[in-house]
């Protein structure tokens, strides 16, 4: 199982994958077939609607308006939940233009099984 950072790090990569395919590998190994995501009123459930989710962030922030996502190393595990935050940067800067928390909640795999995000 992944230290509370690697998870962080690994979810942030996937918002941040451009290849269609990796990004559904990544998905479907990070979170649990009927995992959860929540942000806002924005509710979703299973890979599909996860996958669609991402697509949609990564065309906004990524694709279409040369973003990057990073997690801060600030990653922490207690029993089932694990918390972290991370920034919106420019591709080719380090000037945070956004940042957020993550509150999972992981199965015994690890995987995620709730995402609550904070856009702080």
């Amino acid at each position: 199982m992944d230290t509370a950072q690697q998870l962080a790090d690994r979810y942030v990569a996937v918002w941040n994958e451009t290849d269609a395919d990796a990004r559904r590998t990544a998905i479907a190994a990070l979170w649990a077939p009927e995992g959860e995501h929540y942000v806002g009123a924005r509710e979703v459930r299973g890979y599909e609607a996860l996958e669609q989710r991402i697509i949609g962030s990564h065309e906004k922030n990524v694709r279409d308006n040369g973003h990057r996502f990073r997690a801060v190393q600030d990653a922490r595990t207690l029993r089932d939940v694990v918390t972290f935050h991370w920034e919106m940067l420019p591709a080719d800067g380090e000037t945070v233009q956004a940042t957020g928390l993550e509150v999972l909640i992981v199965d015994p795999q690890g995987r995620i099984r709730i995402d609550y995000q904070f856009i702080v």
